[in-house]
């Protein structure tokens, strides 16, 4: 399935999103497999509430999906995995999404 290229609001948002070494951190960890969030907080050596902080960010972003399960035992938990993307990063795609961008940015920023 072909995505249609990024509008300039999407693509300043994935960039914010990414702009984090800890969010690289968690799509490189969730690369190889779905987890979930107290695993992967031990692995990436963070809080759980800071990974949920970042995972909720990341799943704005549409760069991270979320499943609930439940064990045998009846425990419940939530499952993330990445979603998969790319995005050609070039002057042309940044030319092509500026005329889409609607959002103005805080002071001046």
């Amino acid at each position: 399935m072909t995505r249609s290229p990024p509008t300039g609001d999407e693509l300043v948002a994935v960039l914010a999103t990414l702009a984090n070494p800890h969010r690289l951190r968690v799509v490189a960890a969730l690369r190889t497999e779905p987890t979930y969030v107290s695993r992967l907080a031990r692995e990436l050596g963070i809080s759980r509430p800071l990974l949920q902080v970042h995972l909720r960010k990341l799943q704005a972003a549409g760069l991270v999906t979320s499943r609930m399960e439940v064990s045998d035992d009846g425990k419940a938990r939530r499952y993330y995995e990445v979603t998969e993307f790319a995005f050609q990063l070039t002057p042309d795609s940044i030319t092509a999404a500026v005329p889409t961008l609607t959002r103005t940015p805080p002071n001046g920023d």
